[in-house]
């Protein structure tokens, strides 16, 4: 991925944080089929970091991946921006967007380590379901561990790209604001909570 000093996300714990928010992620190999997979960033494990997630075991795609390498791309808001928002002339339309892409070797886990991968995501996304007492009981479990297959991916390679209009005048930048705010549309509206979360083409400064 391209990515110009301009855009770069930064330092390698905000490219984690990203990952942490934005966890769904298509993860690609090099026969170019890919899945799209929610994947745990375990980030003591490695330099950049160990991803963990499962496929379905219906899924062919885990037959002939293990010890290949691959990448996992995490999306993360993304919009239309219209050139009648700028205050500068001429312009032309855009799309402003934040990504990480992140690759690494993948490697196929065993049942304990699937099963932890599983609670972990649980834990991550609704750790009442953990704490109910048998919402999803052992037996169930069990039957449902038979239908997927874990996996890790050691990173070793990690990019964060926040194209958000910063390098446009103060100017641009508060008309791009503008211009999002009085969108009704669901993608502008969270690339807009984006920049203001992270304080990235504001004009404000």
């Amino acid at each position: 991925m391209q990515v110009p000093d301009k855009w770069d996300m930064g330092s390698k714990e905000s490219i984690h944080q990203f990952i942490r928010q934005y966890g769904f992620a298509s993860v690609v190999s090099t026969d170019l089929d890919g899945s799209h997979l929610p994947l745990l960033l375990v980030s003591s494990e490695g330099e950049d970091g160990t991803l963990y997630g499962h496929f379905a075991r219906s899924n062919s795609h885990w037959k002939n991946i293990a010890n290949t390498k691959v990448l996992c791309i995490f999306n993360g808001p993304h919009a239309y921006i219209s050139p009648t928002w700028y205050d500068s002339h001429p312009a032309v339309p855009t799309w402003n967007y934040s990504v990480v892409h992140a690759k690494g070797i993948i490697e196929l886990t065993d049942d304990a380590t699937t099963a932890q991968v599983l609670e972990s995501t649980i834990q991550q996304y609704e750790p009442a379901l953990l704490q109910s007492g048998g919402f999803i009981p052992d037996d169930y479990q069990q039957k449902l561990a038979k239908g997927i297959v874990g996996f890790k991916i050691v990173i070793d390679e990690l990019q964060g790209k926040q194209k958000l209009g910063q390098h446009r005048n103060q100017s641009d930048q508060q008309g791009v604001v503008k211009g999002l705010s009085l969108s009704n549309r669901t993608d502008e509206k969270q690339l807009l909570d984006y920049m203001i979360s992270n304080n990235i083409g504001l004009g404000n400064k």
